[in-house]
């Protein structure tokens, strides 16, 4: 009898020390600061918000239009807290937004084609998160370019970013900028080699002449946000330019002729003749490729220090060597 009592009061010793484990991890868990990552299923969002996820240092807030999208679901399992938040829907965000430490965010021009709607969505986040106390932003912004050059340059979807820039830091909110250089994933889609009419070879549109043009996966971008939460005292009140690697469109070419086994050439267009290429956005993109020629500030080397792991133009072709199949 003794005996049994003994080992009943072992038992109840052990599942005592268990359940006081479980509350420790499950409290660690929740006293774990919050991080909002906006457009979290869409590219920029999902990369940051899997990064972060992966760091451990911040609980993840997930935000969507639709939480029922598959890719919500996918960042549910990985361990985020997946809840609505809608830039049209001022409510939705400062729901969202309440009770977090930070938010990474990210707006679209190119849902409307409109630079005051983005203008509009991004000082409405910046007006809630002033008003929350939100101790660290990430905004995915770029440089005011019609400002930088005395209005010789518009280019919306950096000009609408840029300003939305300068609203953070006006209002007193902690924010960190980070322009991004143009994405490689481009290269698979709107950049995609086009095959020439005069011979069997394929070349490149783009109007930067021998003028190098930064680079990045944003599937690469996550990480360096994530290393930027972790280091608010280097990077609150900063702009902060990221790029893997800058290329002139000839070695973007050479790399794509040597994974794709075709050969491919820069086009060397014009922006004079690419603005006339008639598709939606080509006089916006024309005035980009402009900007571009004035070598806007993209620092490789800190882009190589907060992501150890960011790849070069080759090495994301190699990663995806499938998608240049259907080309």
């Amino acid at each position: 009898m003794l005996e049994r009592e003994t080992i009943s009061a072992a038992v109840a010793a052990l599942r005592k020390v268990w359940l006081l484990h479980e509350l420790s991890l499950s409290s660690n868990m929740t006293s774990k600061k919050v991080i909002a990552v906006f457009g979290a299923t869409g590219a920029q969002g999902g990369s940051v918000a899997k990064a972060i996820l992966e760091s451990k240092q911040f609980a993840v807030r997930a935000l969507t239009r639709d939480v029922t999208r598959p890719k919500a679901r996918a960042l549910q399992n990985l361990g985020a807290e997946v809840v609505r938040g809608d830039l049209n829907d001022e409510a939705s965000v400062e729901a969202a937004l309440k009770g977090t430490y930070g938010a990474f965010v990210v707006t679209s021009f190119w849902d409307d084609f409109s630079k005051e709607k983005e203008v509009c969505q991004g000082k409405m986040v910046a007006d809630i998160a002033k008003r929350l106390g939100l101790k660290h932003v990430v905004y995915s912004g770029l440089e005011n370019v019609k400002h930088l050059t005395g209005g010789k340059l518009e280019v919306g979807h950096f000009d609408g970013k840029g300003e939305v820039e300068e609203y953070f830091w006006s209002i007193g909110v902690p924010m960190t900028s980070v322009r991004l250089a143009a994405y490689f994933e481009n290269f698979l889609t709107m950049w995609k080699p086009v095959k020439a009419s005069d011979g069997d070879y394929y070349t490149l549109v783009l109007p930067m002449g021998d003028i190098p043009m930064d680079g990045i996966s944003v599937a690469d971008v996550g990480a360096i946000v994530s290393s930027i939460f972790n280091s608010p005292a280097e990077f609150l009140g900063k702009a902060v330019g990221l790029s893997a690697e800058a290329l002139t469109i000839q070695q973007y070419a050479d790399v794509l002729s040597k994974s794709w086994g075709k050969e491919v050439r820069d086009a060397k267009i014009t922006p004079e003749a690419y603005e006339k290429l008639g598709f939606p956005g080509a006089e916006e993109l024309a005035n980009m490729f402009r900007f571009y020629h004035m070598k806007p500030d993209r620092d490789v080397k800190l882009t190589h220090r907060l992501n150890p792991n960011v790849r070069s133009f080759s090495q994301f072709i190699s990663d995806n060597q499938g998608a240049l199949v259907g080309l």
